[in-house]
């Protein structure tokens, strides 16, 4: 059966790429897609419905063009409120990249059951979800199932630049566009924004809580694209070479993720931790047997958010 363009997008199968090079094809990144390494990972247990467990609102906005940043796109922005939600009051916020492949409740990691579950044993404070699709040019037919050069790469546009942009893009167009159709007061600290993001949707992570601390402290990165697209690459340096920003970073990657022209996701991901060791960031990295995708992402999704969100004394 061939991919959703959802799935693609997810994935970040978003470079096109000649088919073969030195004899090896370039399209390796679909073997590390629903490997056999993914076999042990399911979705964690608060991503289970339960009779005592109650639900959140989902609510979709389909087809949003509201942004000047990234002008003549179109793009669907989910947004979860907690069953009792108070309007006015100060909210946390989770914002996920690819925010499909997060929200599906058939996906790997059905996050807004497990913020629900959360919510119901009180072990975080009122948390909104806003899950945000990459963009799609003007114009342009996303067919299910066809992959669609334009939009992937408006998609490694947005993701994969190491700019301010897409932080601003969030910070200028979306939350205000979120606060006022909902009635959400987002929390103005730092400490209570966590970004999330896989594969170039994770860098996209990094990069928004990179160049915008003052607004974002909490990164979750899944199989994060610290490669050579658009400089990623260079993140290590960076991170070592920078006076030490306040943030807290889950990175998660496998020994069967990407490996591509653009380079190894999993030597990638290390040498990022080992960077963030070195400069002496409050960083956890967890590195298991899966592939380029989310499914060992979802297993530890729940404990990922309580590291991100616990209370250091």
């Amino acid at each position: 059966m061939p991919l959703s363009v959802e799935t693609h997008l997810a994935l970040g199968l978003d470079q096109p790429q000649p088919a073969k090079v030195n004899g090896r094809s370039n399209l390796d990144i679909m073997a590390s897609l629903e490997h056999a390494g993914d076999a042990p990972y399911h979705p964690c247990p608060e991503a289970a419905p339960a009779d005592d467990v109650p639900e959140g609102n989902l609510t979709k906005h389909a087809d949003w063009e509201g942004s000047d940043i990234y002008p003549d796109t179109r793009r669907d922005i989910y947004v979860y409120t907690p069953a009792g939600f108070e309007p006015g009051k100060a909210a946390r916020l989770l914002v996920c990249q690819d925010g499909f492949g997060y929200v599906s409740r058939n996906g790997a990691v059905r996050a807004t059951r497990v913020l629900d579950t959360l919510h119901a044993r009180g072990e975080i404070e009122q948390t909104v979800g806003v899950f945000v699709n990459p963009g799609v040019p003007e114009g342009i037919t996303v067919v299910p199932g066809e992959r669609n050069a334009e939009a992937m790469a408006q998609r490694s546009y947005e993701y994969d630049s190491l700019t301010p942009d897409y932080g601003n893009f969030l910070l200028e167009e979306v939350l205000p566009y979120v606060s006022g159709a909902h009635s959400i007061a987002f929390s103005e600290d730092p400490v209570a924004r966590t970004v999330c993001g896989i594969s170039s949707g994770g860098i996209c992570a990094f990069t928004t809580a990179w160049m915008h601390p003052d607004s974002f402290q909490r990164v979750l990165s899944h199989c994060g694209s610290f490669v050579a697209i658009r400089g990623g690459q260079n993140y290590p340096y960076l991170i070592r070479t920078t006076e030490r920003k306040p943030l807290r970073i889950f990175l998660q990657s496998g020994e069967n993720d990407a490996e591509t022209l653009a380079g190894d996701w999993p030597l990638a991901n290390r040498t990022i931790a080992n960077a963030l060791a070195y400069a002496g960031y409050d960083h956890q990295f967890v590195f298991g047997s899966g592939g380029h995708s989310l499914r060992h992402g979802g297993a530890i999704f729940a404990d990922s958010l309580r590291w991100l969100w616990r209370t250091v004394e």
